[in-house]
């Protein structure tokens, strides 16, 4: 299949580069297909975030969102920022990228769900259950649109009853917009050296649970977050706390994914984290409703790479567009997917011959495009804030403090940062954690998690979660960091059994929730996140 433009995913960036090339063509009065790939069995199926929604891009692309029904209703009322101990809550100044006024709380899934219906109405063709699996290439080595996954293909690697081939579709412009961590950007980026001459990405690891609460317990539009206990002073991360409507709360954990202990847990943290005296007592008669995890990038400005090549470009968190101290990264996403979609417009032609190489065009315009604007400013003021963290939770705060009130993002210099699977620590060197056990009814165990992640994979299928040396996780993982990805994966993927009196690593790849933290936190990178079939993964109702 032909499309002018193929866009690979319909999260928020994805949606808008459809919709705003859409609405391109619709002014000009020109021919543009357009289609979009989702992995996820719906749209939305594979999104989660906070989230807490800045409308700034909304507004640029859809100026009439509240006439058209955009699901966004309950605006921010209130804002607080806490440090905890372990027995006590001290209110802290709110920082001023955390001020929400004009902000509203929202379910990231449902406003895609949303932004979908947009695109389609401007007549952008959405294939969901599709998850794009392979790049193809032209003779000259430029991109010329992906290939979805074939379907039906047994554990044993052999074609099923069921056997369905992947197509191919082909785009004069192929427009990535993976998410965090994609696994066709990985690719991308090495063959064109994206990342060469920008620091590393840097990530964290985002869990999050819906609650319905008591009545007299809710305060819709009210936000908390927090930072502090149960986390030790070396290790980044914190807490958010969103009132939503219908008695319902967002309460999630982020934690940097450069901890050093190769003991923590970020699931067990998170569960810890709502046990505290000054939290628990919200969940106490409540109902846990959902659960999910995401990594997101946070490297920001010094860590984006370099967006296009020949035939295509990065949108998105798939480029780390986030913006780490507002704890934000749909507006800023959103218009980087509305500058690419311009460029792109601006360098199709309007007649075009197809026996020309014209998937060989770059929209080399995008990025300088892209630096003119509020978005680029916004992520370059902020870029020391985050590396700052480094040396410790104390000397990161002050130097927050420094770069919001006192340079206001001019200092000189840019700080780097560290690739997060080299900061694994030895075993030996650091403590054991002792995690209380979950009491059902405010923690909770990974797989009556999962199970609330609506997770399903087809079970005869090769696994996607691929080894690129099977001797590793035991001779290496296991002999010096106590195999960590028992630890750090949110949906007990990954679990050391006996045979034969050997350790040896199961990997339970039904459990996946393509949070992608095991492509990213493992010591040694071996371990390989690929797309599996099509609709496979979680089905998020409403996060």
């Amino acid at each position: 299949m032909s499309f002018d433009v193929v866009i690979i995913g319909a999260g928020p960036s994805g949606l808008t580069a459809g919709i705003r090339l859409a609405q391109l063509a619709k002014e000009q009065a020109r021919e543009l297909t357009i289609c979009i790939l989702e992995k996820g069995s719906e749209v939305g199926a594979h999104i989660l975030s906070g989230a807490v929604l800045e409308p700034r891009t909304l507004n640029e692309l859809i100026p009439d969102w509240k006439a058209k029904g955009a699901p966004l209703n309950t605006p921010v009322t209130s804002d607080e920022f806490r440090y905890l101990t372990a027995s006590s809550s001290i209110k802290m100044p709110t920082p001023p990228q955390m001020h929400n006024d004009g902000n509203y709380i929202i379910s990231l899934g449902n406003f895609c769900r949303w932004l979908a219906e947009q695109a389609e109405e401007l007549g952008v063709e959405i294939f969901p259950g599709f998850a794009a699996a392979e790049i193809l290439y032209d003779d000259d080595g430029a991109v010329r649109g992906v290939a979805t996954g074939d379907m039906g293909i047994g554990k044993d690697g052999e074609p099923t009853d069921n056997f369905e081939p992947g197509m191919e579709l082909i785009g004069r412009q192929t427009i990535f917009a993976e998410g965090c961590r994609g696994s066709l950007s990985g690719e991308l980026m090495k063959t064109f050296g994206l990342r060469d001459g920008v620091e590393p990405q840097t990530y964290g690891i985002g869990i999050k649970e819906l609650w319905e609460i008591q009545p007299e317990k809710h305060s819709e539009g009210s936000t908390l977050h927090t930072i502090g206990w149960p986390l030790k002073s070396d290790t980044y991360g914190g807490s958010f706390l969103y009132h939503i409507a219908d008695n319902q709360i967002s309460v999630g954990f982020v934690i940097g994914l450069d901890y050093k202990n190769p003991y923590l847990s970020p699931f067990e943290e998170f569960q810890r984290f709502k046990t505290h005296p000054a939290i628990r007592n919200l969940f106490e008669g409540a109902k846990r409703i959902s659960y999910g995890a995401r990594a997101i990038s946070e490297g920001g400005f010094q860590s984006i790479p370099k967006l296009t090549f020949p035939g295509g470009m990065l949108v998105g968190d798939t480029a780390g567009f986030l913006n780490v101290p507002k704890i934000k990264g749909t507006h800023t996403s959103m218009k980087s997917a509305m500058v690419a979609a311009e460029a792109v417009f601006e360098l199709l032609p309007v007649e075009y011959d197809e026996t020309a190489p014209g998937n060989a065009l770059e929209a080399t315009a995008y990025p300088d495009r892209l630096k003119k604007t509020w978005l680029w400013s916004e992520l370059y003021k902020v870029r020391n804030i985050r590396p700052g963290f480094k040396k410790g939770l104390w000397l990161g705060l002050i130097n927050g403090a420094l770069e919001s009130f006192i340079f206001k993002g001019k200092t000189p210099w840019t700080m780097g940062h560290h690739k997060d699977h080299e900061q694994t620590g030895h075993k030996d060197a650091y403590p054991k954690i002792d995690y209380p056990k979950p009491d059902g009814k405010i923690s909770f165990d990974r797989l009556s998690s999962v199970f609330l992640s609506n997770t399903y994979h087809e079970e005869n299928q090769p696994a996607h979660l691929k080894l690129l040396q099977d001797s590793v996780p035991i001779e290496l993982n296991l002999a010096e960091y106590d195999a960590p990805e028992q630890r750090y994966c949110p949906a007990g993927v990954y679990e050391i059994v006996e045979i034969e009196n050997k350790p040896h690593l199961q990997i339970n790849a039904q459990n996946c929730v393509h949070c992608k933290t095991c492509d990213i936190k493992d010591p040694s990178q071996n371990i390989h996140w690929t797309v599996p079939e099509g609709g496979g993964g979680p089905n998020y109702p409403n996060m």
